[in-house]
């Protein structure tokens, strides 16, 4: 089970490494690494954050509780369990990142 996520970390990758599921560690990293180096174009650089954001919302999705199986009803097409929650977290994660609210 991956720690507890630090409140207001959201852009420290450690952070998210921590936060994340041991299982999704090799492609936060490979991913992570391919938009460090882009970074080093100023041009590219808003990809790195917009990396670590996304990584971020995946970390706080994966720790919710009933995520797993969640998942296992949406590739069986079990609808009737679902109910639209946005943690207040996203919100303001997905405004940050130019992406609207809710």
């Amino acid at each position: 089970m991956p720690s507890e996520p630090m409140p207001g970390v959201a852009w420290d990758p450690a952070e998210i490494l921590r936060a994340l599921p041991q299982e999704r560690h090799a492609q936060f990293l490979s991913e992570y690494h391919a938009a460090l180096d882009a970074a080093h174009d100023p041009a590219q650089f808003a990809q790195l954050r917009t990396l670590l954001g996304q990584w971020r919302l995946r970390a706080m999705a994966y720790a919710r509780p009933g995520y797993r199986e969640a998942i296992q009803d949406a590739i069986e097409g079990r609808e009737e369990g679902f109910v639209r929650h946005v943690p207040a977290e996203w919100t303001e994660l997905r405004a940050r990142l130019g992406g609207g609210d809710g």
